[in-house]
Order: C-alpha cells, then structure tokens, then sequence
C-alpha cells in the first residue's frame, strides 16, 4: 500500500467493504475530477503514472481489503460513534455497488422479448440483501455517484431503486460493461442513464414512427394478398427495422453522412427496399409477376430478394446517398463485401475517419452467432488495412433462426450477439414492440459510432410471425411460440393504441394511414418520401463505359525504355537514414544491375515496375494478403524495413508528390473476409488495380464462397462489374498436399459467359504486361492468376528490361528453341512450371521432333492461337496436354473439348499428368519427383493416353 492511500485511508472509516464505494468515487473521478473532494481528487490523479483514464480498480480494491485485514472489523475496535459512522459509510458503499451492478447486469432482466417468452429470473446480485441493504434501508437517502444532470446527487433508496429499474430494465437492455476504455464506457453510461430519463420524442416523431410502422405492416399485408404463393420473406413481426433504418439514414444526415452503404440478407430486404429506399411499388409488382424480357436480359439475373439498389435520400441536412448491396443467400457474406464497398468510397472522399461514409449491417439472429465471417468481419473493424470508420449492426432477432425450436441448440452463449464482445462493441437490446425505445437506441448507437468511429450492435428483439418463408409452418416446431405469436397484436397495432391512449393521434386517423398506404400501393406511388432517385454528385462513378466493349482486345502493354529506367531508379534509390536488412539490401543492389542490363529481370522487379507504371498513368493499385509488403517467397519487397527502428519505406508511394494511391498491407489471418472486401472494394473503384493475394494458393479454398457467390456470378446475376486481381501461388515443388495447388480446377469450372481470365503467367515480362492489360484494356473482369513459387528465382524463368518496352501479355508462347516445324511430329502443350521440366528434359535428351508451347491464358481459351500453332506443325499428329496436376484436377478436364475443337480426325490428344487422385499432391518427396519425371517422360516419348498414364499408376501400385 502506498503512504498516500495509507494516509488517505487512515482519515477516513472505510474498509474493505466499502470497495464499491470507492470504485464508483474514482468512476466519477474520470468523469469530472472536480465532483470529487480534494483529498481524494488528488490520490485518483496519482495513479497510473499521472492518472491514465483506464488504471485498473484493482489497487484501490487490494489497499481496502489489507486495511480491513490489518484493523480487524472496524466496529468491534471502534467508538460508538466510529461505529455509526463505518455502518453508514458501509451502506453508502453498498448502495454504490447496487449503482454499478445494475449498470453492468440490469439488461439480464430488461423488458425486451415482445412475446415474453424469455426466461428471465431475477438475479441474486440484483437483490437487496445481496449487498446487506433491506427494506428498511428504503427510505434512507443515498449518494447516488450519479454523473448526469437529470438524476439527482442524493435519492432516497426506493427511490434509486426505481430509477435503476427505468433505466436498465424497461424495453433496452444495456450491455457496456465489457468496454475496458474507461472514456467510452463513461460516455455510454452517462449518455444512456441521462437519455432514458429524459429522452421525449415530439408528436410529429411519434406519427412518423407509426407512419413507417403502417407501411411495413402494410407491404407485407399487400403482396399477402396479391401474391400469396409466393416467396418475399416477411418482415412481419420485426416491422420497427423499418423506422430504425429510415431514422438512422436521417440521423447519419444531420451528423453530417453523407453515404450509407446496407448489408443485409433477404428477410425484409423488399420492406426496406420499397419503404425506405424508394424502389418503385410497380417494378417489385413487375418481378412478382415475372414481367422480364428476356430476349434484352444480360445473363442469369437473380431473384428479386437478392436485388440490390441505390438512390438518394433527403435529409434536413442534405442528401445521402443510400446504396443496398447485392446479396445471395449466403447470409452474412455480404458483410465483407460492404467494407469493401465502404473502403473505396471513402479514400474516393479523402474520408479517413469514416466521417462522411458509413456502414450498415443488418444481420439474422442465428447467422450473426453462428457463421464464421461474422468474426473476421469483426475482427476487421480497427485493422489499418480494412478500417472503415465503426459500424452500425443491427439484428433482426426473431428467436428462432430457422426452424430451430430452443435458442440454446443455436449457440453457446446467452445472447447472439455475445461474439460482438470480442471486439467490445456496445450492444442494446431493444424490445422490437416498442419504436420508440428503437429510435432512441439506434440515435445512441448512431451517436457512438460517429464520436468514438468504433463498431456498435443493435439487438432488435422481435419474432417472425410467419415461417422461415411463407409456405413454411413454424408452428410444428414452435408450437409454444406461434400459439403466443396468434394472439399477439403487431407492432403498429400496439403503438397505435399507446399513441391513442396518449392522446397524440385518434384512432380514425391511425386507421386512415392504413387505407392510404394501401391505396398508395394499389396506384404505384412511392413509398419512401424521401427518396429523390439516383442523382448522384461528383463522387458519382460512371461505369457505363465499362459495357458493350470489345472483349478480344489486344492492348498494347509496353512502357517506353527511358521511363522504365527512370522508375527503376526510384524504386531502388534509399533514403540517406534507412539500413535495410543485409539480404534485403543485396536485392535492391541487384534490381540496381537489372536496370543496367547487367543481370536479367526477376519477377520481383518486374512486379514493382507494372505497379510503378500503372501508378504513373493515373490508377491507383491496391495489394492484400498475408505477406504481401514482403512477399512470402522473399520476393516482392515492396515495403522496406529500417533495421535500427519500426520504420518503414515505401519506394511506390514516392514515385511524385501527385501520384495515385498506392496500398499495400500485411492482412490478419483471414481469407473468406478479407477477399470479400476487396471484391466489395474492386466492385466500387474501377481505377483501381486491386489485388488479393493467398500466402499458398491452396488457401483461397477458405473463400469459395465469395468466388461462388460474386467473383464469378456477380455480372451474371446483378450486373456487378469487377476488376478484382487474385494472385495464387501454385505448383508442385513437393511440398505437400496443401501447398501445391490453387485449385486451378475449380476456377475453370466456373469460366463461362466470359466472365472473368484465368492466367499462368511464365516469365516476368509476362507478369508485367498481364498485370498492366489489367487496367488498361477497356472493361472490367476478374483475373485469376496461377502465380509461380519456385520460378521465382529459376534460372530459365527470367526476362530482359527491353521484354516490358513493346507487345502486350501473350495468351500462347510457341517453341523458343531452334527447332524445324517440318521435322516436329509431336506438339506439348503446357501451363505453367511444367513447362521448364519438360525444357530441361528435352535439351538434356537432345529431342528434335518435339515442340513444346506455353498456353498462357487457360480461360478466355485463346482458341486462335492454338489453332495456328496445331496448323504451324502440320507433321505433327500428337497433341499432348501436359500437366502436373492429377488428371481429375487441373486444366485437362475444362479445356480437353477446346484442344480437341481444332484437331482432324489424324491428330491424336494425349494427356500426360499424374493419375486421378483424391488429394491435390502428394507429401512425400520422394514420391514427388519419381511422378514428376514420369509425367515428363510421358509428355516427351509415350504413343498414347494409356501408356502416358501407366506412368503414373505404376508409382501408385509400387507405393501400395
């Protein structure tokens, strides 16, 4: 114990029971050092080395129970009035806990399940006599420690204990507690406390709550009617979503949002579309219907609660442009995919903080605890690469997820919100029968994340009135809750009563909104007020231009010699004070010999000098991944680490003070959420060259969900353009069955429509014209890249500085040896490091009738060049695919058709790989190279298909 706590103490009656006490004196200490007296204002401030906002209570707790261990029990030892005064100050420090203990576990019994179904027993701290209070404590008047104005210093006890139930037992239960900064915590407690007591909504407030309350209800009722077979995934039961979001959108306006993007799944997506948004009543009548021309529809399209939407809203304070982000029914996926989409559009604004673009995620109950994304998407929030400012969440809790009938068989926690603690976002409970404790939480919510730019979650307890959809029967699983859900009025009706009780509106007009509402939807009118349409402004991004374009392109990639060199020169020039790492600096020395032509170009360069050129013509680049300022192979190193400190140096961010942007970030250890923003990124900024990276290709498995669900189909179902570049390291260099692949298989199992290229660049030039074609061609495709591992510093896989001058990415590589056509009887064709094995072999057997060709571009199949090379060697009457992949993986299955197309009825197709196989590669090394060379034997020499792959089998029956 420090002398001045012992001094302080010794001149007080306090012990160890009185802890709380002084925990709620230094809470209040942090609020207001000055509401504290002297003696302990000035011990407070000596904490923590000067007074840190959050030192631990644990000092203060440990100084009081040595006291009371050393003095013994006060009153035994104590004058008569020592003792009086110690039972007082006991009681004070009980009713001090009381304060607290409310404030951190009220919401256990807060009033928020509309259908009462929740087992809410009173907890044993939240009694009376848990902190040695009774009864006849009840008219005693107490400290309150209260911070906020509206509740006064001193109440009597009934009366604390009823204002402590008005504020964190009624419709909202709070949850702050497991904030650990003290400033945040504080905000939210005052701002709370203050807001339930005092927080009155106008009558013009209240009519529009019950207005947006009657068009929820009102939507659901008419498509009911006029669509009963049909599935819209109601919002019945949940209808206060729709004034919180329209509240939140015009709150985001006066604090100055001037963007909000929406992530949600479908169940009231078409309530909040029509009545908040502003899509036009005819044109969801139109997709109910299935009015879609056909013949002028641009692939698949998607069912019309998937559909997306964007429009401006007026506000008091002016527009904002609200935008719904497309979803499949992968639930929260999208949410990602917004970040992203939030990301772009606020370096569009120079927005840092997210003061100006905002977040909107609108999660189900069972999703939000169950699914993984939810997590990494969390996990995002403050991550230098990935921050967008706080957002808002909301769950639409309708208790039940599915069909599932005990909520503890759904999670393991008490709430499903509990994994938003991880990253100690505040949530609010909100009983969804009660608006206007919803509007007052989502201003809190709103308010929070604008102050502290920090993640917040809305609980909206609420309950599904129909099933899962509206063909299902809940009611077989849940019998319990629909029998009480049948005889439960909805949530208009119920504020429609209290606003008539209320005096605030007859019972005539609340009826009359009914009839308008439907009128209105009978005449096509439009529903959300505020919806102005899409005007747009100068952040406005016009992707038309991206359309209709010439898919067969050939663009000219090279970059003029003096430029190159002039880059080259930036990228390898060090500041005067950076001491790079030794092997480090041996790179940049050699990339130094690269530009002067006394060493050849490695991949590494050749990467940094496509970057540095895109840079110089206006697009910004942007690179994901886990090692990517490095690289994982020790190969990129376009971030530079000062060995004497924690600085670093980033030679394409100082190329000229105007260049674009360019970003490079290690990212946490995700793969599902971290490409779902940048797809959401790419989806947004189409100058951008944005890249995600995998460590191992293998790993991109982690996110096939979003290559699924939007990567691949986006244009086909919503007409979502996308540049998004992914790079995937792959090839077999023996490392194991998850270190190989990038799945390459599946990816050419998705290519159709022409919906995005699939590479195996083989040099560095080809990376570097591959990387630059991206940008510069005229539309926006997703590009996949197989990217090399050990060809990374292979001897043969190497190119001069004058390759990146002139030409373009080349789809097809013929022979580069001097070999004679007329003389070729077999052709190879091969992807990839393969090519270099089967290089190898052919010039150390000194094989003259075998010409083996690089394809390059696996999807669009460059079907033209293959044709022209099959036609060059007319002798030749075997075509060979070669590949290292087993043969049910890799290219030969997805593109047999395509070499088949141009061959006669004399050519023979032969395949050469390893032999189907359940796991992409094997783990044994020595197994690796005996496959590995017969595949190259059999590409080189076997006469069919059958022998080729007998050379394989044979190590399979031999391991046996």
């Amino acid at each position: 114990m420090s002398d001045s706590l012992r001094a302080l103490l010794d001149s007080t009656p306090l012990g160890a029971g009185n802890a709380p006490y002084i925990e709620s004196l230094y809470e209040q200490f942090l609020a207001d050092p000055a509401s504290v007296e002297p003696k302990w204002r000035d011990y407070f401030a000596g904490l923590g080395k000067g007074g840190a906002s959050d030192v631990a209570h644990g000092p203060i707790r440990d100084a009081l129970a040595k006291r009371a261990y050393s003095i013994g029990a006060p009153a035994a030892a104590a004058p008569a009035t020592a003792s009086v005064s110690s039972d007082a100050a006991a009681k004070q420090g009980a009713v001090s806990r009381l304060v607290q203990v409310y404030s951190n576990r009220g919401h256990l019994v807060a009033d928020i399940d509309p259908l009462g179904l929740m087992k809410r027993p009173v907890p044993e701290v939240l009694e009376l006599s848990h902190f040695g209070l009774s009864n006849a404590d009840l008219e005693t008047e107490f400290l309150t420690g209260s911070r906020v104005d509206a509740i006064p210093k001193r109440m009597k006890l009934k009366d604390i204990v009823a204002q402590l139930k008005q504020i964190y037992c009624g419709t909202i239960g709070a949850e702050f507690a497991h904030v650990s900064n003290s400033t945040e915590r504080l905000w939210l407690q005052n701002r709370f406390q203050e807001g339930r007591v005092t927080n009155r909504f106008s009558a013009e407030e209240k009519k529009t709550f019950l207005r947006h309350l009657t068009a929820a209800e009102g939507l659901e009722r008419y498509l009911a009617t006029k669509y009963p077979a049909q599935k819209r995934f109601s919002l019945e039961g949940g209808d206060a979503l729709v004034p919180l979001v329209d509240d939140l959108i015009q709150q985001g306006g006066l604090r100055g949002i001037e963007e909000m993007v929406i992530g949600m799944a479908h169940r009231g997506r078409l309530n909040l579309l029509v009545n908040v948004v502003g899509k036009s009543p005819q044109k969801l009548f139109s997709e109910f219907e299935g009015h879609y021309d056909v013949n002028h529809m641009q692939g698949s399209g998607d069912v019309k609660y998937h559909k997306g939407f964007s429009t401006d809203i007026k506000t008091p304070a002016g527009n904002v442009h609200v935008a719904m982000a497309f979803n499949p029914s992968h639930l929260e996926v999208v949410n990602p995919v917004v970040e992203g989409s939030v990301r772009a559009r606020q370096q569009r604004r120079s927005d840092t903080k997210g003061d100006k673009v905002m977040p909107l995620l609108i999660h189900g109950d069972a999703a939000f605890a169950g699914q993984g994304v939810v997590m990494e998407t969390l996990q995002m929030s403050q991550v230098r690469g990935f921050y967008t400012g706080g957002t808002v969440h909301v769950i639409i809790n309708n208790q039940v997820g599915f069909t599932i009938s005990k909520p503890e068989d759904a999670r393991s926690t008490m709430y499903c919100s509990d994994v938003a603690k991880m990253i100690e976002a505040p949530i609010f409970h909100v009983n969804g029968d009660d608006p206007e404790a919803v509007a007052f939480v989502a201003r809190l919510a709103l308010d929070y994340r604008m102050t502290f730019h920090k993640d917040v979650v809305i609980d909206l307890v609420c309950y599904r009135r129909l099933g899962h959809n509206e063909s299902d029967e809940p009611a077989a699983t849940q019998p319990v809750m629909y029998s009480k859900i049948r005889a439960q009025k909805t949530p208009r009706q119920i504020y429609a009563d209290r606003l008539v009780a209320e005096k605030v509106i007859a019972m005539a007009d609340a009826d009359a909104m009914v009839d308008q509402y439907r009128r209105e939807m009978d005449e096509g009118k439009s529903q959300a007020k505020q919806s102005l349409g899409l005007i747009g402004n100068k952040h406005t991004v016009d992707w038309t231009k991206y359309h209709d374009v010439d898919l067969t392109e050939t663009v000219n990639t090279g970059v003029r010699i003096e430029q190159l060199r002039e880059l080259a020169t930036k990228l390898t020039t060090l500041p005067s004070n950076l001491s790079l790492h030794r092997q480090v600096a041996k790179i940049v020395q050699d990339r130094e010999k690269m530009t002067a032509g006394q060493l050849p170009l490695d991949w590494g360069f050749a990467e940094n000098l496509a970057y540095a050129s895109l840079l110089t013509e206006g697009y910004e680049v942007r690179l994901i991944g886990q090692d990517s300022g490095r690289g994982t192979f020790f190969h990129r190193h376009a971030v530079w680490h000062d060995q004497n400190s924690e600085d670093n140096y980033v030679p394409l961010q100082h190329l000229s003070p105007s260049q674009p942007r360019f970003d490079v970030y290690d990212s946490f250890l995700s793969e599902e959420a971290v490409l779902g923003f940048e797809y959401g990124f790419s989806t947004t900024e189409p100058n951008s060259l944005t890249i995600w990276e995998g460590q191992f290709g293998d790993f991109v498995n982690g996110a096939q969900v979003i290559i699924d669900q939007f990567i691949s189909s986006g244009e086909a179902k919503w007409g979502r353009l996308c540049g998004l570049t992914l790079m995937l390291p792959h090839g077999y260099e023996g490392q194991g069955p998850e270190h190989s692949s990038a799945r390459l298989e599946r990816f050419l199992q998705l290519c159709a429509e022409q919906n995005m290229q699939v590479c195996v660049p083989s040099t560095p030039a080809q990376m570097f014209h591959m990387l630059r074609r991206q940008m510069k061609q005229s539309f926006r495709k997703p590009l996949v890249i197989m990217s090399p591992k050990s060809l990374l510093r292979h001897k043969l896989s190497v190119s001069q500085l004058d390759d990146l001058t002139h030409g373009s990415f080349r789809t097809v590589i013929d022979e580069v040896d001097d070999i004679q056509a007329s003389k070729v009887t077999r052709v190879v064709f091969c992807s990839g490091k393969v090519y270099f094995d089967l290089l190898d072999s052919r010039r150390g057997d000194g094989l003259h009738n075998v010409a083996i060709v690089r394809v390059e571009q696996l999807y669009p199949f460059p079907a033209e060049e293959y044709a022209a090379i099959v036609k060059k060697y007319s002798n030749a009457k075997e075509i060979v695919w070669c590949q290292e992949e087993p043969q049910n993986q890799g290219a030969w299955y997805q593109i047999r058709h395509r070499l088949q197309e141009s061959l006669s009825k004399d050519h023979q197709l032969l395949y050469a790989g390893r032999a189907p196989a359940a796991a992409p590669a094997t783990g044994i090394a020595q197994m690796h190279q005996e496959q590995q060379q017969a595949l190259v034997d059999a590409a080189l020499r076997s006469t069919s298909t059958e022998e080729s792959l007998r050379h394989t089998t044979r190590l399979k029956a031999a391991n046996k």
